[in-house]
């Protein structure tokens, strides 16, 4: 999981969802073996969802999910539709996507981080400092890596003395960042 004070998904910026009606879950690796299995890299931390899964979302095509084994850090796939290796290959590199409502629900309090993704960042006088464009994994805590208006980086350490405010639906956060931080703008 995630080390901050709340919990959220890893997802890399470029699988997140622009419209945010469907939420990414992996990526479509090389096949595995003879019989069309896939290789899936995992982009979700609840990695057990694939286990009791039917169906997904695989690009434009919503596929059948006829086996799943987990396998090293993949999750092995087989859709009946692409029931050999040939047919299969043509999957690689693509995502798979489930609907929103069918995403793993998280407590209040915390946070997808497709949802941290695109937020605009303000400081605790309403001044606007940018918008998040990545959310960074470091050995203590969750860094919001965000662009200013002026298109320099800002750094924002994912701790509660310094993001006081994140409102989803208002596509909002608040923080008061450290001196070092804060005189950069």
């Amino acid at each position: 999981m995630w080390k901050c004070w709340w919990k959220m998904t890893r997802l890399s910026p470029s699988a997140a969802n622009k419209k945010k009606d469907r939420v990414t879950i992996g990526k479509v690796g090389a096949v595995h073996g003879i019989h069309g299995e896939l290789r899936i890299i995992p982009l979700t931390d609840f990695v057990e969802r694939f286990a009791g899964m039917k169906e997904v979302m695989v690009g434009d095509e919503m596929l059948h999910i006829e086996s799943c084994k987990f396998h090293k850090q993949f999750v092995l796939l087989k859709f009946r539709e692409y029931p050999v290796r040939e047919q299969a290959m043509r999957l690689t590199g693509q995502l798979l996507t489930v609907a929103r409502d069918e995403a793993v629900p998280l407590e209040e309090g915390e946070f997808y981080t497709f949802d941290i993704i695109g937020l605009t960042v303000y400081d605790m006088a309403g001044t606007e400092l940018g918008t998040v464009e990545n959310v960074l994994r470091t050995g203590s805590n969750d860094v919001y890596q965000a662009r200013r208006p002026d298109g320099r980086e800002l750094l924002i350490p994912a701790l509660k003395a310094v993001v006081k405010e994140i409102d989803i639906a208002g596509g909002r956060m608040v923080v008061d960042l450290p001196e070092e931080t804060d005189d950069a703008h």
